[in-house]
This record gives C-alpha cells, structure tokens and sequence, in this order.
C-alpha cells in the first residue's frame, strides 16, 4: 500500500505531514508527477493558490495529477487546496485542477487579521462519522455553490466548509492547524482505505 503524498510546492505541508505522523500513517512530500504512481492519497495545503497553482503547472504536475484524482486517487484540498480543487472560482481565471463540482471565492472570509476558530460538528452518515472540532479559518475561501453530487459534511453560519464528491475532500479551514487529526483519519481511513491509529 502507498504512502498519502503532501504536495509540497508551498504553503503550511509541513504540519499535514505532522499530523499524518501522529497517527502513524506513512506520509511524504511530493513535488513531481513522476511520484504519483506510489501513492494511495494526496493532500493539496493550503497558502497561496495562485502560487501554488502556477509551481504545478511549471513543473508539469498540474495535468497528470488531475488524471490521476479523475482516475479515482483520493485527494484532500484545505483552504488554498480547495481553492485549487474546484471547477469555478468566482473573478479568477487562475489555474486550477478544476475536479470538484463546486464553486468557491477566495478569502471571504477576510484578511489575516479576520482569521477565527469556530466549533464545527462533522457528519457524514455514509462512513460513521460523528464528531466536533475546532475549525481554523485563516483568509478562508466560501463555497457558494455545490454540483448534486457533493456532499456538505458541516457548515458554519450556514455555509459549507467540508465537503466531499466520492474520493475527493475540502475543506475551508486548517484541520492541520489543531490538536485534532480526526479530519485526516477520516480521510485515510474512508476514503484512501489506510488504517490509522487513534491520536493520543
């Protein structure tokens, strides 16, 4: 079985690979398409989309990483990774992936100085999950709008801030950011099928 790769181009994936370690899951960073082959999951972080977007299309991964979670590979997108995974960005023509049926506008929820933590409640009947956590939203992007086939895992004020489409996971805020790696066992677990032991 693969290891769960941490897009490494920029951005915070130094504290996924952090959290995928506390859970004993194998986990490292990737920066070339070459390096796909071997993994069971990807996770995009989160820091400058734009940026980030540009470095994958530089280096060539931009469209073979992109077959590769429409072929079924499971990704997790947080904050700027979600940015990245969605099929529209509101006032932006910025390279994307483009794979998840949604449609999202960057930092709406404000400047740095506007970064919150809220409470969350997380479900998703489907595989068992049940569980609250703290979400922190750093220039979080909003999702505004979903395809049928995504499903809102939880929201705050209303919005959704989790979501899933088969394989494929975002959220808004920073699961990495908190003592909490329950958001990553959840994707290691149901989607990417990689056993992951319970954090102490």
């Amino acid at each position: 079985m693969g290891s769960i790769g941490v897009l490494a181009l920029q951005g915070d994936f130094q504290k996924h690979l952090d959290t995928l370690a506390s859970i004993g899951a194998d986990a490292r960073p990737f920066k070339d398409a070459r390096e796909l082959a071997d993994l069971s999951g990807v996770i995009i972080p989160g820091g400058e989309s734009t940026t980030i977007g540009m470095l994958m299309e530089r280096r060539g991964l931009l469209g073979p990483l992109r077959e590769a979670i429409l072929g079924g590979l499971p990704v997790f997108g947080t904050c700027a990774g979600t940015i990245l995974l969605a099929k529209e960005i509101e006032g932006s023509d910025q390279v994307r992936l483009g794979v998840m049926d949604m449609t999202v506008l960057r930092n709406a929820y404000g400047s740095q100085v506007d970064s919150f933590e809220a409470r969350l409640d997380c479900r998703d009947p489907e595989y068992g999950l049940d569980l609250e956590l703290e979400g922190v939203f750093i220039r979080a992007p909003r999702i505004d709008g979903l395809g049928p086939n995504v499903t809102v895992l939880s929201r705050f004020d209303g919005m959704p801030v989790l979501v899933r489409q088969g394989a494929m996971l975002a959220a808004t805020f920073h699961p990495e950011l908190t003592a909490s790696a329950a958001v990553h066992g959840y994707f290691l677990k149901w989607l990417c099928g990689v056993p992951a032991r319970e954090k102490p």
